[in-house]
């Protein structure tokens, strides 16, 4: 459990509690299931470079990290049975509620940061 991700870039939270999903059977479920994501909610996806949301009830925005945990995509409000690709670079996946990149400030460039030390594919 990362118990908040941080835009260290910003001074934002992105998540305020967040779990990883590190296993094949956690990255491959995710968040299927789930009827919603809480706004301080997160799952750290890793490795992950892409996500499908295939029977998910709710949108989520996508924030795709490299090894060094900076940003290198967005995929805001990512709809339900959608693919989305985090491009050359990607390592992890945050997934978080819809509008949550926007509320956080995060966007490319930014550098994010675990606040027990870990950072995207190091941990």
């Amino acid at each position: 459990m990362v118990p908040r991700i941080l835009n260290v870039s910003k001074g934002t939270t992105v998540a305020g509690r967040a779990r990883e999903a590190r296993s094949f059977w956690a990255r491959l479920v995710g968040l299927m299931g789930r009827r919603r994501l809480e706004e301080e909610e997160g799952l750290l996806i890793s490795p992950c470079s892409s996500v499908q949301t295939l029977f998910m009830l709710f949108p989520i925005d996508v924030i795709f990290l490299d090894r060094e945990a900076k940003v290198v995509r967005v995929a805001p409000a990512l709809r339900p049975f959608r693919l989305a690709f985090g491009g050359r670079g990607a390592r992890d996946a945050l997934e978080v509620a819809a509008g949550t990149a926007a509320r956080s400030d995060t966007a490319v460039g930014d550098r994010l940061a675990m606040e027990d030390g870990c950072q995207g594919g190091k941990t």
